[in-house]
């Protein structure tokens, strides 16, 4: 009997299922039109508050105080959009993280191991080298956690700006990288940034994720029973000491992300498809427009480059990351056997691995929370922030436009619909009714060119012809 043969290595960044494939592009349609929004806010918090002229009314804008004192909610617009705009972000990854744990595909532990070990890898290295350097340096290793996370919204924005044709299985690793990165980030904030908890209202706070859970579960629908309830959760969760973002993320895991028989969408993934665009195209932009707002000058960019936490901060986005991901993703192919899709080289990995380099939301928002009380460390780590951003960007791009041909025709191949269903191609190579249309095709493409063959074969003949018989009597030409 011969001996049973061994599986065959598992494939990663390869082909999308369609369904996956339709929700990724969907999903990042809309992150990259946040993206070019956030770039704009960015680009303008820097402008205003930067020029002399306007520097002063970002600053009054920025620390304008507004809302109810006696709920422990009159916050200025910038802390507003720290905690409370960003909240809807963490809602929106919250949701995305549960569909792709039941759904997408972190359901399978094999496919999920890839992009869990690759964002882990990403987190843990670019804080070993924030530690290392500033441990060299003499400098303060509270800002450790800065350069840990990826923004995807700006990394598809840059995507975008620079006109690339990222296949999508590179766009959904990059996602999916993201989004457990979120969860990961969001943790950090919980355990290493919450300094003192006010029990009571920590409670409150989850009995009302505890009503939450239920109306869920009994299947109550209505936006203005949802609202409003989350809103309290969101204002309990703040005056606990726990980062209200806390809540966001809490109630997006919350939500059915299975679809049952008969449902087209998911109630989660419903829910997400409204609240992204609002996430995408409001949440976050406003964020960035009041937080990005550093004074930059050239000793400003100098002391980024010469200040241990600075430095820290660039090298672990710029250096960190990238290492990070691709080696973490290395070795995980490396030990389970899995191995490399054919349309793709190593290369292609190390350059979503230096595009995750850009921390910009969640950076930002970790780098405030690190340096509170010291306004000037927090200027320069966000201005470290920006700087290292920027390098991973350039550099990714780079990489990325040496491959854009052949990412320009691995597009082309997984949009082709030569049948017209709607349905790519590439999908139904298994299935005899596409072949049979695509016969069908052909073969009407065939007797339309014999038409046209024997309309100008007679065309031909007439006009030789007309040629060979015109002319004089004596028989020569007219």
């Amino acid at each position: 009997m011969a001996a049973p043969r061994s599986p065959a290595p598992r494939k990663f960044l390869g082909r999308l299922s369609l369904p996956e494939r339709t929700f990724v592009a969907d999903a990042l349609r809309t992150e990259t039109v946040g993206g070019v929004l956030l770039l704009v806010a960015a680009v303008t918090a820097l402008i205003w508050a930067n020029v002399p002229a306007l520097h002063d009314s970002y600053e009054t804008v920025s620390h304008y105080h507004l809302g109810p004192g006696a709920l422990g909610l009159n916050l200025s617009v910038a802390h507003w959009a720290a905690d409370g705009l960003l909240a809807v972000f963490f809602f929106v990854a919250g949701i995305e993280l549960k569909r792709e744990l039941v759904a997408g595909d972190l359901r399978d532990p094999r496919a999920a191991a890839l992009p869990v070990v690759a964002a882990l890898c990403g987190m843990a290295v670019p804080a070993l080298v924030y530690t290392l350097t500033n441990l060299t340096g003499d400098g303060l290793l509270g800002g450790w956690a800065v350069p840990t996370a990826t923004d995807i919204a700006f990394a598809l924005a840059v995507l975008a700006v620079i006109g690339t044709s990222l296949p999508s299985a590179l766009r959904a690793f990059l996602l999916t990288l993201a989004v457990v990165d979120d969860l990961f980030a969001i943790l950090i904030i919980a355990v290493f940034f919450t300094s003192s908890i006010d029990f009571a209202a920590l409670g409150g706070a989850v009995v009302g994720l505890a009503v939450f859970w239920l109306l869920l579960r009994k299947g109550v629908r209505g936006w203005y029973v949802y609202v409003p309830l989350a809103l309290v959760i969101w204002a309990l969760m703040y005056n606990s000491g726990v980062h209200a973002t806390i809540a966001g993320v809490a109630m997006g895991l919350m939500l059915r992300c299975h679809r049952h028989e008969g449902e087209e969408h998911s109630p989660g993934e419903h829910i997400e498809h409204l609240v992204r665009p609002l996430s995408a195209g409001l949440a976050v932009p406003l964020f960035a427009l009041f937080s990005a707002g550093v004074t930059v000058s050239g000793g400003a960019l100098g002391d980024v480059f010469t200040r241990p936490e600075t430095l820290g901060v660039v090298l672990g986005l710029v250096v960190g990351k990238a290492v990070g991901i691709f080696g973490g993703t290395w070795l995980t192919a490396r030990f389970t056997r899995a191995s490399l899709s054919e349309d793709l080289e190593w290369a292609d990995v190390f350059a979503v691995a230096a595009l995750a380099g850009i921390g910009f939301t969640v950076s930002l928002l970790i780098g405030e929370l690190a340096f509170d009380g010291d306004a000037t460390l927090t200027d320069e780590v966000k201005a470290a922030v920006l700087v290292g951003s920027l390098i991973a960007a350039t550099l990714a791009t780079v990489l990325l436009k040496l491959r854009n041909a052949k990412y320009r025709r691995l597009c082309a191949a997984e949009e082709r619909d030569d049948d017209l269903d709607g349905i790519p191609d590439i999908y139904e190579e298994d299935d005899p009714a596409y072949h049979l249309r695509m016969a069908e095709i052909y073969e009407n493409k065939a007797a339309e060119h014999r038409r046209i063959a024997v309309i100008k074969e007679a065309e031909r003949r007439a006009l030789a012809e007309v040629a060979g018989g015109a002319g004089d009597e004596d028989g020569r030409p007219a």
